[in-house]
């Protein structure tokens, strides 16, 4: 028996499910906004939104999505669309694959680097700029990118419902799980109809299925992981502020060193009273004398310039060090990750050494043994059999760091 995730909150709770029947599920989460990064592929300017979704055994809307019915399924997430929310038509779902679904919802962006870690589905967003900017929708989302704003996604999948067995706190077990999409939503709270909860679409069969709106709240590995990372991230801004400062510090110090005494003049003391006595006319006559002595020994323009590069020798050091410390990691990998491909008969030795980093993760999953997923699935119900070509995004040919 499954001992499943502790449920999370959701939408709604179903409505007139039976067992055997096959349900359209939209389930929400949030992007990884901390971790938006941007890049140039095959020469255009593309921006990657790692997300997740259906952590193993979770349980929403009394139903439970068993890990190996997971497992089984998520590679068929590879290369689908990611579209501005869920494509409809007349109050129906429809397949982001469809025809009229690409219509509605493309805004160049696609999902990719699908992968299971930590017993969660894992997956990239990647969004071609210049194609999302030919549509007010892509406008939209590369605008809230831009602002900060958070970015949630809506994983749509069918699956069929089963009765669950025992004393369990879920009436429906999940198989046959096929993913179709993962979109992004900007002005939807993950259900598309006034219900919020309750809507329709057709198979491909023509017959009405019901769909399930949920969302997922709890997931607290994947929060506190994304928490972290954020951490890090201001923690390294925070040291090299720190750096900084103390750069400033110790310039500060050499120019009050090297300038200060020619900064004290004796304003103040020709502020007072002009009547003076004889001692404090010589110790003022002394002091015009030492500033003018000082005058002479100013250091020289070289001497400022052999000042300055000494002051950042350790900040440029330790960055230099940082650098080639990051350097060597991904060396590292790509020279792993290339062996992997090679040994996977992916690609000879020659054509591996040409792969960037970027290229090398995307082709190291599909040389695991009996882990290579066929690359944009056509949409398609089980049993059912269908002529509909299958969704693919271009290709990129080579990925530039």
């Amino acid at each position: 028996m499954h001992k499943p995730a502790a449920p999370t909150r959701a939408f709604l709770v179903n409505k007139g499910l039976t067992a055997g029947d096959q349900v359209r599920v939209n389930i929400r989460t949030l992007a990884n906004s901390a971790a938006i990064k941007r890049e140039k592929r095959n020469g255009r300017d593309v921006i990657i939104v790692p997300s997740a979704t259906l952590p193993d055994d979770v349980v929403m809307n009394d139903i439970l999505y068993p890990a190996a019915e997971i497992a089984k399924s998520f590679k068929t997430l590879e290369r689908t669309p990611a579209p501005l929310g869920h494509p409809s038509v007349n109050g129906k779902f429809l397949s982001a694959r469809d025809p009229e679904g690409l219509n509605q919802g493309w805004i160049g962006a696609w999902n990719e680097n699908v992968r299971q870690e930590g017993g969660r589905v894992l997956l990239d967003k990647v969004i071609d700029i210049e194609r999302a900017n030919q549509s007010e929708g892509g406008k939209r989302v590369l605008a809230a990118i831009d602002a900060g704003d958070p970015v949630h996604t809506s994983t749509g999948l069918l699956a069929i419902m089963d009765a669950a067995n025992g004393d369990v706190p879920y009436k429906f077990t999940a198989r046959d799980i096929e993913f179709d999409h993962d979109a992004i939503l900007l002005d939807e709270d993950g259900a598309a109809t006034p219900d919020q909860g309750v809507g329709m679409m057709v198979n491909s069969a023509g017959k009405d299925i019901q769909v399930v709106n949920s969302v997922i709240e709890d997931d607290a590995e994947r929060d506190l992981g994304w928490a972290l990372e954020s951490a890090f991230r201001a923690l390294e801004r925070q040291q090299r502020a720190s750096l900084m400062e103390t750069a400033m510090g110790e310039f500060k110090a050499l120019f009050a060193k090297l300038f200060g005494s020619a900064r004290a003049t004796s304003t103040n003391q020709m502020e007072n009273d002009m009547a003076v006595s004889d001692e404090q006319f010589k110790a003022l006559s002394d002091e015009v004398k030492a500033l003018s002595d000082g005058q002479k020994n100013l250091p020289t323009k070289e001497d400022i310039t052999n000042a300055v590069a000494a002051a950042l020798k350790p900040i440029n050091d330790q960055l230099e060090a940082q650098a080639n410390s990051a350097k060597a990691t991904e060396e590292a990998e790509l020279k792993t990750l290339r062996e992997k491909i090679v040994a996977g008969n992916i690609m000879d030795e020659a054509a591996a050494g040409e792969l960037t980093l970027n290229a090398a993760r995307a082709l190291a999953p599909k040389a695991e043994p009996g882990k290579a997923a066929p690359i944009a699935p056509g949409f398609k119900l089980p049993g059912v059999n269908t002529a509909t070509p299958a969704f693919k995004a271009p290709a990129a040919q080579k990925t530039e760091a």
